[in-house]
């Protein structure tokens, strides 16, 4: 039996051979499958098409080099360089460092997700040595609130969610684990092509016996089943399950389209969608190419893991095939019944359904299932029902010679020879998207502005050069994303103040700052604003992993859900208090306080949030059940820490809620506001201050 670490090394060797058979095969190829001949792939790519500049390869730019003194002092790093020489060709100049105290609030919010406390901000502002910033990075990256905030991004991407979507969405009861897999892999610092290969790949590449054959019942979080969790990767998607008799060939259809589609959007930052039905009408992705794709994942089926023994297992099942059957029987009676009877069936069945046993505990994960492959077929206009050629596997077609062959459909691990190319340093594609994420959850908007296309209707990158020596650098470093994040973040460039004296003149040649000129100011994203008041009010949870919270929402959005009774709030009112990257991510209903602030949807890839400013916002912030019950214990807070003093009250609402002391004017204000208000509408009012919302 092979090892972990053999098979990975096995599998990528299979997949070098047969890629290099592929290439150099001149004859028609037999698919042991269904024994049909696919005629040697004749697909050519146009010399246009191949020179698309996200598909090139990643080559390390010379660093610009310079003579003034003035700007010698300004390059802290190389990034700085190259924004340097761009800034310099459009006639202008950074602009002075930020303030210390915003500096420490930007970096806080932005590696953690949460604000600094007034301890913290002193500190920093009082550290006067010269690695105090690099000191005070290290720390928030060592912190367990790192992976919780970077965490979110990963799951914007994939669109994470718990539930299924559609009519039912019905619930993932061990989806949570895919959650705390990304936390956990992000903190642990683990280098972002192990972490796409796990996800891509972890079925195969976790050792499956040992895990069956375990007399112990390990944990969802153990290393040893920690690939199973990172393959729930391919179950995230909406997926359609309808009552009765569905067409299981749509369904798996709509299945295999969902895994294909996040697979070019997350890792390779293309709209392979676009080619399930035609050629794709703008990018060198032809149809074919995404049938081959899919192909890569033609025996992936859904599979829970079980984490108890045969014997509970077994127990467990008849349990629940004992309900289901009494369920259909009552059923079928649904039909026939009128009137009392009706009446009295239905009640019955109620009683059925709640003895429907628990979910078994299990790993939220995928399998190959050799037995249940789905041939793929290019399907004319998309439909499963017009099938034209069948086809084997083969990556994307503008990446290699013109005439390459496909990789037979039935070939081990095809998951993994799929995984091992997307992360191969060769692939122009991967590393070029995740530095372009990473900067962009930095900055505010990544070098490339379309961070999910880097096709031909995305946007090109405003800095090439910039862009290219990240990505060499960042595999070079093997693909350490901590070390990306201290490379970006040691630049002056990231020091920079959200406001220039050249914001009059700048703006107009450059008016949404793709030069950076200047640090771009942002409003807390919903999860930052909702984790902030529960920080600053002293009521935040820090617990961490496990089982998503659900938290009291008004009950008229509850009976909104095709089965209310899904929306089972937790009982231990602490843990509404956690952080909301742990509150349950329900496709059917979303919290109104963070839909207003733009939380995705779940229902396709976020690789950019939107940050839109409108009335519901004030409203939910004024008179919102989660504000004020906040801001009731942010009053019970500065009373209890403050005293009766106004002076030192104020002064202290403003250092939790903005890094900063009050200033004079700002005592003045609020003194009089309160000798007719109550403390905790001052407080109130703290949560909806401009310097709270936003981040410099």
């Amino acid at each position: 039996m092979l090892t972990k670490t053999s098979r990975i090394v096995v599998n990528h060797h299979v997949a070098v051979v047969l890629l290099s058979l592929a290439i150099s095969s001149s004859g028609p190829q037999q698919s042991p499958a269904d024994g049909v001949e696919n005629t040697k792939v004749s697909d050519v790519y146009s010399q246009s098409e191949r020179e698309h500049w996200s598909y090139q390869p990643i080559a390390m730019p010379d660093i610009p080099g310079f003579q003034e003194d003035v700007d010698l002092q300004w390059v802290r790093n190389p990034i700085d360089a190259f924004i340097l020489r761009k800034l310099k060709a459009n006639g202008l100049r950074p602009t002075e460092p930020a303030a210390r105290r915003k500096l420490v609030r930007r970096l806080f919010f932005n590696l953690t997700g949460l604000p600094p406390t007034p301890p913290d901000v002193d500190e920093f502002v009082n550290d006067s040595r010269p690695v105090a910033f690099e000191r005070l990075v290290n720390r928030l990256l060592a912190s367990p609130h790192y992976g919780e905030r970077w965490g979110q991004h990963w799951l914007d991407v994939v669109r994470f969610a718990e539930t299924e979507g559609f009519e039912y969405d019905r619930h993932h009861a061990y989806a949570w684990q895919f959650r705390d897999y990304v936390i956990r892999s992000l903190n642990d610092d683990k280098s972002f092509d192990q972490f796409a290969r796990e996800q891509l790949a972890g079925d195969e590449i976790g050792d499956f016996a040992a895990v069956v054959n375990s007399n112990r019942n390990p944990t969802s979080d153990s290393k040893q089943l920690e690939p199973f969790v990172a393959a729930g990767f391919h179950r995230l998607a909406p997926v359609r399950r309808n009552a009765g008799n569905s067409d299981v060939a749509f369904s798996r259809n709509e299945v295999l389209t969902e895994m294909t589609d996040i697979i070019g959007t997350a890792f390779l930052g293309l709209t392979i969608g676009c080619a399930r039905c035609h050629d794709h009408k703008y990018d060198a992705i032809r149809q074919k190419d995404y049938y081959r794709l899919q192909a890569f994942l033609s025996a992936t089926q859904e599979y829970d893991l079980p984490l108890v023994d045969a014997k509970a297992a077994s127990a467990w099942e008849a349990r629940s095939k004992a309900v289901n059957e009494e369920i259909t029987k009552i059923r079928d009676a649904l039909n026939s019944a009128t009137g009392a009877e009706e009446d009295r069936l239905r009640k019955k069945l109620k009683e059925a359904q709640a003895r429907i046993p628990g979910a078994l505990p299990s790993v939220f994960s995928v399998r190959n299932d050799d037995q249940k492959r789905t041939p793929i077929h290019l399907l004319i206009r998309g439909e499963e029902s017009q099938k034209a050629e069948r086809l084997g596997m083969r990556t994307l077609g503008v990446l290699l010679p013109d005439g390459t062959s496909e990789i037979p459909s039935d070939t081990s691990f095809p998951k993994t020879i799929l995984a091992n190319w997307v992360t191969d340093p060769a692939n122009p594609l991967t590393a070029r998207i995740f530095v372009n994420r990473v900067w962009q959850y930095h900055f505010g908007q990544g070098i490339v502005t379309t961070p999910n296309d880097f096709g031909v209707n995305g946007q090109p990158p405003s800095h090439p050069e910039l862009l290219d020596f990240l990505a060499a650098e960042f595999m070079r470093h093997d693909w350490n994303i901590k070390w990306l994040h201290r490379l970006i973040l040691s630049s002056n460039t990231y020091r920079q103040s959200s406001r220039s004296p050249l914001a009059n003149v700048a703006s107009k040649d450059d008016p949404d700052n793709q030069l950076l000129w200047r640090f771009n100011r942002r409003r807390l994203q919903a999860e930052e604003v909702r984790d902030s008041m529960l920080a600053i009010s002293g009521q935040l949870n820090r617990k961490r992993g496990g089982k998503s919270v659900i938290v009291p929402v008004g009950q008229e959005l509850v009976d909104l859900l095709y089965k209310p009774t899904q929306w089972e709030v937790t009982p231990d009112s602490r843990d509404h208090a956690r952080r909301s990257i742990y509150l349950l991510a329900k496709r059917n209903l979303r919290l109104p306080f963070m839909e207003v602030f733009d939380k995705p949807d779940l229902q396709t890839s976020c690789g950019r949030r939107i940050s839109s400013t409108h009335s519901p916002q004030v409203l939910e912030m004024l008179n919102g059940r989660l504000s004020n019950a906040l801001a009731e214990s942010l009053a019970q807070r500065l009373q209890q820490e403050a005293g009766t003093n106004r002076t030192a009250q104020v002064d202290l609402a403003f250092q939790l809620a903005t890094g900063r002391p009050a200033n004079t004017t700002e005592i003045d204000l609020a003194s009089r506001f309160l000798e007719e208000n109550s403390l905790r509408e001052f407080a109130l009012a703290m949560f909806n201050l401009n310097a709270f919302i936003y981040v410099d």
